[in-house]
């Protein structure tokens, strides 16, 4: 979940070349999850239309006072402005950016920033020169000021043809500075997460191999909770059907126990929070046969050997990280737990038990208990693995 999900943001347009960019930047938030309203000045109706940008938001554009001149029914402008968690002006022109500085309220996008209460950010875009004057350096900073959030324009080439700085960020850019700039004030903000998910798979022949029936639900939840609340996420999964929200999870795909371990092993060094929710294989056939084994018998003997115990070589050279395993049983839960989470060295056991009907591989739902060094043990009812992440990042927050 991003941390945008569900904000109202307000996105103020002014007219320069630039708000073309904005129909896409609408997209990029609703992906987001954030609900979207426009208000936009006449002159930025020049570059884009109101109606598109009423179809990307799903939401009426503003861009006067009066809604139905006939009727005499008016856009009230201070509700506009308590509306939004976010305003957002973009793009802000050399024009916009005086208006804001010197409260200069002539058109409907003014009156409603003069009314907001939410965090506010500016992203001008103009011609090199423009950006430059003095007059725009003036207004930039009295709106810095006022505790309004720049957000630096670009390098590149502008629509005079000149190269420099002026140019409006991509859309993706915006969404990632408004992000970041909250990101920063999140819990796990500077801690990099790494989380592994899903099964391994180990081949018997070409055709044939052998698994188990992890879905990967818990892990990729346990991805997207520590992102929202600001981590630095790696996400090593093994083959499932799971699929991230966000580009901002670092995912690495695996197969086999071999390649997991290798992966998180390269990982784990810079590491701050480690928590293995794969389900690992256990044991590997000893040899790959070449070719398909054929059922020429009724009785087939394969010989097993055991995988590498990732979650035990984790244990061993730990330094700083905060190591939390997963124990799924049905039988001496409590104790198995325990012995698990002290000759593995972790920090946290995430103990779910088979005998709990909604619980383990496949279901939306999980019931958990957590078990840390001090046998000291944190049961959860049975809630959607969404909410168990959360459970599970809330207690690690309080204990790091």
């Amino acid at each position: 979940m991003s941390i945008l999900s569900g904000k109202k943001i307000l996105l103020g347009i002014s007219g320069g070349i630039a708000a073309y960019k904005t129909p896409n930047l609408v997209r990029s938030f609703i992906k987001q999850g954030a609900e979207v309203k426009v208000v936009m000045t006449d002159s930025a109706k020049e570059f884009v239309t109101p109606l598109s940008l009423s179809t990307v938001s799903n939401n009426p554009v503003f861009s006067s006072f009066k809604s139905d001149e006939e009727e005499g029914v008016w856009n009230n402008h201070v509700e506009l402005g308590l509306w939004c968690d976010i305003m957002l002006i973009c793009p802000a022109t050399a024009n916009t950016l005086f208006k804001m500085a010197n409260g200069n309220c002539d058109n409907l996008l003014i009156a409603v920033y003069l009314s907001c209460k939410s965090n506010v950010f500016f992203a001008p875009a103009m011609d090199l020169d423009m950006y430059k004057h003095n007059s725009t350096k003036e207004s930039v900073k009295k709106l810095q000021s006022f505790g309004n959030i720049l957000i630096p324009p670009a390098v590149g080439e502008l629509a005079s043809g000149l190269s420099g700085e002026g140019r409006l960020p991509e859309p993706e850019e915006v969404v990632e500075f408004i992000h970041n700039h909250y990101s920063a004030n999140l819990p796990l903000y500077g801690k990099k997460v790494l989380i592994s998910a899903g099964p391994t798979v180990e081949q018997l022949d070409p055709v044939r191999f052998i698994s188990n029936h992890s879905s990967g639900k818990m892990g990729y939840s346990l991805a997207e909770t520590a992102l929202s609340l600001g981590g630095d996420v790696t996400l090593v999964s093994g083959p499932t059907n799971q699929i991230i929200s966000s580009k901002k999870i670092h995912l690495i795909n695996v197969k086999t126990g071999n390649e997991m371990y290798s992966n998180i092993l390269d990982n784990y060094e810079d590491a701050d929070i480690v928590i293995m929710a794969a389900a690992v294989s256990d044991y590997k056939p000893k040899e790959f046969s070449q070719k398909k084994i054929k059922k020429d018998n009724k009785e087939i003997n394969i010989k097993f050997e055991k995988t590498t115990d990732i979650l035990n070589e984790l244990g061993k050279h730990k330094k700083n990280q905060f190591l939390v395993g997963f124990a799924l049983e049905n039988d001496n839960e409590i104790i198995n737990a325990k012995t698990k989470l002290k000759n593995k060295n972790l920090d946290l056991i995430v103990l779910n038990s088979l005998n709990d009907k909604g619980a383990g591989f496949g279901y939306d739902t999980n019931k958990v208990s957590l078990i840390n060094k001090s046998d000291e043990i944190v049961t959860f009812d049975l809630k959607e693995k969404s909410m168990v992440a959360l459970d599970i990042f809330n207690y690690i927050i309080k204990t790091i």
